[in-house]
C-alpha cells in the first residue's frame, strides 16, 4: 500500500510494529464502505469500474484466505466480515487469521470473535509463538494449507486494514480462472475516498532516478519505467501488485514458492512477483474489483503524520535484498546512486522554493549512511 512514497518500493501499514487503532467513530464495515464509495464518486466526478455484482454466478474455485494480525484485532474481524460476504461468491471460502505473537490481548479477540458467530465453521485462527513478520505469518498459513490432501485452488492475501466492497473475491476469482496465464490478481484500492494505484513496475535504477528527484519533465521522459504510474480503469498486466490485497494461484506457489522470510515486512511481494514473472506467470491489476483501506486506522496516523516518522530500519533491508536478489550488485550501487543524487537536488529545489517534504522524517540521510555508507541503522536509533 502506497501512501507517502520513498524511493523503489512498498509502502506498507506497519502492521507489524504499531499499537493497534480503533474502529473510528465506532462506524460499522457496510457503513464505512458505502461512505468511501460515495466519497470516491464526488472527488473524481465519475464511478470506478463496479465489481460483478453478488447475484452472478459463482466462481469454481476453493480459496483460502489469510490475514496476518500484530495488534490490530478489530481490523482483522473488520476484514473477516468482508469476507463473509463473499462467501456466495465461490464454491469454498475459508479463511485463518495468524496472529503474530500481538502480546497485547489479540489472539483473545480473534479467538472470541470467531466463537461468537457461525465463523467457526470456515475461519480458525493460528497462533504464531513470535512476531515472524508479513511473509513468514502468511507461509505459517499456506504450508498448512498446501499439504492438505484437497488444498486450495488460490489464496487470497488481505491485510488487516482492508475491506473488500462487494463482489470483489468473486470479480478477481473468475478473472483468473478465464486467463490461465495469469497467476495472480490484484484489485484497485480506494483510500480516504481517492482511488490509489497497486499496480507497480519492478525497482530500477531509472524509476529511482524519477523517484527521488520529484520532477515532472523527468517523469514524464521517463513514463516507460515508471515506478507507480498513473491507476488505469481496465484490467491490465504489470509487473506487480501490492500484498495488500492479493489473490494468487496454488500452482504459483507451487513452481516458485512461498513467500521469502528473510523479508521481514516491505518488497515481499515485489520478490514474489518478479520469481513468478521470471517463471513465465503474469501478474494482472483488475480495477472491476476494489478494496477500501482505511489509511492509518492501524498506525493511529493520517497520511500526513506518516511524513513525521522514520522509516524502520527493516525498510532499508529489505530493499537492498530484493535488489541484490534480482538485479545484482551493480543496479543495486547504481539505483542507490540514481536516487540519492535525484534526491540531493529535490531538496535543494525544495529549500529555495520552500515546498514541502515528500519523503519520510530524515529519509535522505539514513538511505545514504545504510546503502552507500554501509551504517547499521539499527545501532544509530
Amino acid at each position: 500500500m502506497i501512501a507517502a512514497r520513498p524511493c523503489l518500493g512498498v509502502q506498507k501499514r506497519d502492521l507489524f510494529e504499531n499499537q493497534e487503532g480503533p474502529n473510528p467513530g465506532g462506524r460499522t464495515c457496510r457503513s464505512w464502505v458505502v461512505r468511501q464509495a460515495q466519497d470516491v464518486a464526488s472527488a473524481t466526478g465519475k464511478d470506478l469500474p463496479r465489481a460483478v455484482s453478488v447475484g452472478a454466478s459463482r466462481a469454481s474455485a476453493r480459496v483460502l484466505a489469510v490475514t496476518v494480525n500484530y495488534r490490530t484485532a478489530e481490523l482483522a474481524l473488520r476484514a473477516l466480515a468482508s469476507l463473509e460476504r463473499e462467501r456466495n461468491q465461490v464454491a469454498e471460502l475459508r479463511a485463518v487469521l495468524v496472529d503474530n505473537d500481538s502480546a497485547d490481548g489479540s489472539a483473545e479477540r480473534l479467538r472470541a470473535g470467531l466463537s461468537g458467530s457461525d465463523r467457526g465453521g470456515w475461519a480458525r485462527l493460528v497462533e504464531s509463538p513470535r512476531n515472524v513478520g508479513f511473509g513468514a505469518g502468511n507461509n505459517l498459513a499456506l504450508r498448512a494449507a498446501l499439504a492438505e490432501p484437497r488444498p486450495p485452488d488460490l489464496f487470497l492475501f488481505l491485510n488487516p486494514d482492508a475491506v473488500l466492497e462487494p463482489g470483489a473475491l468473486g470479480t478477481l476469482v473468475r478473472f483468473l480462472e478465464s486467463h490461465p496465464r495469469a497467476g495472480m490478481a490484484g484489485p484497485a484500492t480506494v483510500v480516504h475516498g481517492a482511488l490509489r494505484g497497486t499496480a507497480f513496475r519492478f525497482p530500477g535504477v531509472l524509476n529511482g532516478l524519477d523517484e527521488g528527484l520529484h520532477f515532472g519533465p523527468v517523469t514524464r521522459l521517463l513514463a516507460r519505467w515508471q515506478l507507480a504510474p498513473p491507476a488505469r480503469s481496465e484490467a491490465h498486466r504489470t509487473d506487480w501488485l501490492s500484498g495488500g490485497c492479493l489473490l494468487v494461484r496454488r500452482e504459483l506457489l507451487e513452481e516458485v514458492g512461498l513467500f521469502d522470510e528473510a523479508f521481514f515486512l516491505y518488497f515481499e511481494e515485489v520478490d514474489l512477483c518478479w520469481r513468478a514473472v521470471r517463471a513465465g506467470w503474469e501478474c494482472w491489476f483488475v480495477p472491476e474489483a476494489r478494496v477500501l483501506h482505511e489509511a492509518g486506522a492501524s498506525t493511529g496516523a493520517s497520511a500526513g503524520r506518516e511524513l513525521e516518522r522514520r522509516m524502520p530500519p527493516y525498510w532499508f533491508e529489505s530493499r537492498r535484498r530484493y535488489l541484490l536478489k534480482s538485479r545484482g550488485r551493480l543496479v543495486c550501487l547504481l539505483a542507490d546512486l540514481a536516487w540519492a543524487a535525484g534526491n540531493a537536488l529535490w531538496n535543494v529545489r525544495r529549500f529555495v522554493t520552500r515546498a514541502p517534504r515528500k519523503e519520510p522524517l530524515r529519509f535522505w540521510s539514513d538511505f545514504v549512511r545504510f546503502n552507500l555508507l554501509g551504517q547499521d541503522l539499527r545501532e544509530s536509533r
